[in-house]
């Protein structure tokens, strides 16, 4: 059974650094991208970083030059470094693995809240 758990959220002052991991168990075939979601409340879930198999990464503008996307295959796992973060930062935080059949899996989410 394919299982993805996130841990490093909670809450943080604007201005603030968090962490976020997730480490995926259960998956057969090789991951290719690990990916980062947000959703804020009464919003969709949207791309908040991606990082592909190659180390190429990419953001959404919002984020850009703030979080930083990195990952340890050895260890299935992705990270999110979060600095600077904003009010607007806060929201549920999903991590998303894509595998080479093209399967994709989902955490539980993670709430991070960012006060002003």
């Amino acid at each position: 059974q394919v299982q993805l758990v996130e841990s490093g959220g909670g809450l943080v002052q604007a201005g603030g650094s968090l962490r976020l991991s997730c480490v995926a168990s259960g998956i057969i075939y090789t991951i290719n991208s690990m990916s980062w979601y947000c959703q804020a409340p009464g919003k969709q879930r949207d791309l908040v970083a991606t990082i592909t198999s190659g180390g190429e990464t990419n953001y959404a503008d919002s984020v850009k030059g703030r979080f930083t996307i990195s990952r340890d295959n050895a260890k299935n796992t992705v990270y999110l470094q979060m600095n600077s973060l904003k009010p607007e930062d806060t929201g549920v935080y999903y991590c998303n693995f894509g595998d080479r059949i093209g399967q994709r899996y989902w955490g539980q989410g993670i709430q991070v809240t960012v006060s002003s």
